[in-house]
């Protein structure tokens, strides 16, 4: 037992030696939707002072080597200073979103985030990465919250998970889940995601004006700024 434990660590030192000296993860945020229920783009609105993309990429781009801004409207969303890319396949929706991810990151290991989750986990990201860089049995390391596999904070293995995406789009798919299932992925448990997300809120996305004034209140209260 103590033999195994002292392998984990070391393995784990190794891991980390990898992804701190070498150039390993992408970062892309998703910010192609419509804020349909929103009326207006929820990316640019002010989440506590600031815009929510920006407050988005804050809290996640210390983690990454290479950050990426997906969308179709670079002009908006100038004045964050970062690469931009348009949709590869434009009007495929989210799931359009991972191909162009997964063909515009230069680096193995890829993130995919959207825009409107103000309580984005990195640490949780972090440790997706690890899991993957260590188990080359998988191709995504993928959160499970009570509703779900959760796509928008997992870790992908670019190169596979690239023609998985493009074999789903060309079938027709469109569900930003709906192609899992033809790739190796490890779930994470809520027992696990909890360490990281202790007030269970990573996943909160804002699609309506009241959930956008709750999510501020609940950042307010608990101290998540």
């Amino acid at each position: 037992m103590v033999w195994a434990a002292q392998n984990r660590w070391r393995l784990d030192k190794e891991i980390r030696q990898i992804m701190y000296n070498y150039k390993v993860l992408s970062l892309v945020i998703q910010a192609g939707g419509e804020s349909r229920r929103m009326g207006k783009n929820k990316a640019l609105m002010l989440f506590r002072g600031q815009p929510l993309l920006q407050r988005v990429l804050s809290r996640a781009r210390p983690i990454a080597d290479e950050v990426i801004l997906t969308t179709n409207q670079p002009d908006e969303y100038a004045f964050l200073n970062i690469p931009m890319v348009p949709d590869v396949l434009p009007g495929k929706g989210a799931l359009g979103g991972f191909l162009t991810a997964f063909q515009r990151a230069t680096h193995p290991y890829v993130a995919v985030i959207a825009c409107d989750l103000p309580f984005v986990s990195p640490n949780l990201i972090t440790y997706e990465l690890e899991l993957l860089v260590k188990n080359d049995g998988w191709d995504a390391v993928v959160p499970q919250s009570p509703g779900g596999p959760e796509p928008m904070q997992a870790v992908y293995r670019r190169e596979a998970c690239r023609d998985s995406v493009h074999k789903a789009l060309v079938n027709g798919e469109m569900r930003v889940t709906g192609w899992l299932s033809g790739i190796r992925k490890h779930l994470v448990t809520l027992d696990e995601i909890s360490q990281f997300d202790p007030h269970g809120l990573a996943f909160l996305n804002l699609n309506t004006p009241d959930e956008f004034h709750q999510a501020e209140e609940l950042a307010a209260a608990l101290g998540l700024d």
